[in-house]
């Protein structure tokens, strides 16, 4: 399939994510802080997940498959809850573009160090020059969206 197909997916979850940023954050004054609001925001993310892997993966796990596993396969959910909170506690400082700009300067030069070096048992994709530059222009992308 092409990535031109796929485009429109990330890019939606892209905004939804900056959706959920302002979302979460209003919760939090609506519960009183932003950890319980991060926590009632995964329990409704779970409750909503749990339904449809009930409905499209009927199967159990076999046993010897989550013990055999790496041990940094479980962090997942605590990454996800570290930056839930962090978007709720920065998002009414920074304002949410400036926020989701931060975060993906972050993500790009994270992942580019991580396929560099093909961590995580990803394919190794090497941090060429055309990348770095990317990586700089997001960078000086956030730089212009926060100044102005």
């Amino acid at each position: 399939m092409s990535w031109l197909l796929l485009l429109p997916i990330p890019i939606s979850a892209g905004a939804a994510l900056t959706t959920q940023f302002a979302v979460n954050a209003q919760l939090r004054t609506v519960v009183g802080g932003p950890v319980l609001a991060a926590a009632v925001s995964f329990f409704v993310g779970t409750v909503a997940l749990v339904v449809v892997a009930l409905a499209v993966d009927r199967h159990v796990p076999e046993v010897s498959a989550i013990t055999s596993s790496p041990w940094w396969v479980w962090i997942g959910g605590l990454l996800g809850a570290a930056f839930v909170l962090t978007s709720i506690i920065l998002t009414p400082r920074l304002g949410a573009a400036t926020t989701v700009g931060l975060f993906l300067t972050g993500q790009i030069l994270g992942s580019i160090v991580i396929d560099h070096f093909g961590l995580l048992r990803l394919p190794v994709h090497e941090a060429t020059l055309p990348r770095i530059l990317g990586a700089i222009l997001v960078v000086v992308g956030v730089f212009l969206v926060q100044k102005f």
